[in-house]
């Protein structure tokens, strides 16, 4: 290459490295400002490559899946009711794609990742400390919103976000990875540090009262704890549990009085079983590709029983609330099935690298990565957090994190575990 061209690609290897770091930040700021570093990245990656005559992404463990999945959800669009609606589902899913596959060729080892890892402790002090700012004072001072109460008139900050579970969704992915690093890895200041992040984190997902985000953390560190076998940690894990029916605020008490002690509803609400009832029905009258991708809430009254919803009744055009029945009635089973490979790879690929790994920074980090996918995951079951555009990134941004670090040979960070 020419001196001018090499100047210009160290210039955008230089704005891919930082911009990658800088967006897991950017989510908890505003969905302009994560689109715009998302911007960045996509354009001085492909940029680079035309200037390198390079062949753009590498193969991960991943990668099938995610092609065979976006592949069904063009089928999919046969089924649609709006093309519209599913062309821009289908531009999500290739903006996820970019997201995921040039994270795991751009992010460039330990260190970029150490560096990734303090910009979403940087997300979580922001988002946190906004939404205690905004129980405090009523509004936050990232967008100005109001605190929201819930209908058994409990206030629930969002933060820097469109809603309290959304907050909860962002801190509960990013939660497991600090925790991991603050009790396997960090020592003496650092550990202070570290657990200061940690604490707020957990801190605000408790105030968002998001059920989903506060089970995905509980079984995230229990995950955790059972790797490691930190038997403090499982028996503070314990305690938890039993205290918190005696702790928790006196709304939730009286609800879960009214809703008489059943665990279903209290988990879920009367209003989530119904939508579950009819996501059922729906996927049942298209169990092979769905009703059409980015299309189950113009679909979702026309599937509506009488039986659901004399349980509880909800509106014609609803998210199912849990990402698995909405992906099956979007994109059917097979989709679904595609969706389950492509978790077990990832899953598979991260655990084998933690048992190969050193005893440093890489091996912990696989192991919270693996804690944060369940953590996503098991919130995943009370919400359609992959369908929400702000969120869904840093899903897909984890698995582009994922894959990175696998690329990295075992055994060359054993500094401190």
């Amino acid at each position: 290459m020419t001196n001018e061209r090499t100047n210009m690609v160290n210039v955008l290897e230089f704005i891919l490295y930082w911009a990658i770091v800088i967006l897991p930040f950017s989510v908890a700021i505003s969905n302009g400002m994560s689109n715009t570093f998302m911007g960045f990245i996509a354009g001085a990656y492909f940029i680079k490559k035309i200037a390198k005559r390079e062949r753009p992404f590498i193969n991960t463990a991943i990668t099938l899946p995610f092609l065979l999945f976006l592949a069904v959800a063009f089928i999919s669009m046969r089924n649609s009711v709006s093309l519209g609606d599913s062309w821009h589902g289908i531009t999500k899913l290739l903006k996820s794609g970019l997201i995921f596959m040039i994270c795991a060729e751009e992010i460039r080892g330990i260190e970029h990742i150490k560096k990734i890892v303090v910009s979403m402790a940087c997300g979580v002090l922001i988002t946190t400390i906004d939404g205690l700012w905004q129980l405090k004072f009523g509004w936050d001072f990232v967008r100005g919103e109001k605190v929201q109460s819930s209908l058994i008139e409990l206030a629930r900050p969002t933060g820097p976000f469109p809603n309290p579970n959304v907050m909860g969704i962002y801190l509960g992915l990013i939660a497991p990875l600090v925790i991991g690093l603050t009790l396997y890895y960090y020592k003496g200041k650092e550990f202070v540090y570290w657990c200061v992040v940690s604490i707020l984190a957990a801190v605000g997902i408790y105030i968002t009262f998001s059920r989903g985000s506060g089970l995905g953390l509980f079984f995230s560190v229990l995950f955790l704890a059972l790797m490691r076998r930190h038997k403090i940690i499982l028996t503070i894990l314990v305690a938890a549990l039993l205290i918190f029916p005696f702790v928790m605020p006196k709304n939730i008490k009286n609800w879960a009085k009214m809703a008489h002690y059943n665990p279903l509803v209290f988990l879920l609400n009367q209003d989530r079983i119904s939508m579950y009832m009819n996501a059922t029905h729906m996927i049942s009258q298209h169990p092979v590709i769905g009703v059409g991708v980015n299309t189950y809430a113009k679909n979702y009254g026309h599937y509506k029983t009488k039986e659901a919803e004399a349980y509880a009744h909800t509106l014609d055009t609803a998210y199912a609330q849990n990402n698995f029945f909405q992906m099956a009635g979007e994109t059917g089973l097979v989709g679904l099935g595609l969706f389950f490979w492509l978790l077990w790879l990832l899953f598979r690929e991260l655990l084998r690298y933690y048992r190969k790994s050193g005893d440093g920074y890489s091996k912990i980090v696989a192991l919270s990565l693996v804690a944060c996918f369940i953590a996503f995951l098991i919130n995943g079951l009370t919400e359609s957090s992959l369908y929400y555009s702000r969120v869904a990134a840093m899903f897909w941004f984890f698995a582009g994190i994922s894959m990175a670090l696998i690329r990295i040979k075992p055994g060359l960070d054993k500094q401190r575990a």
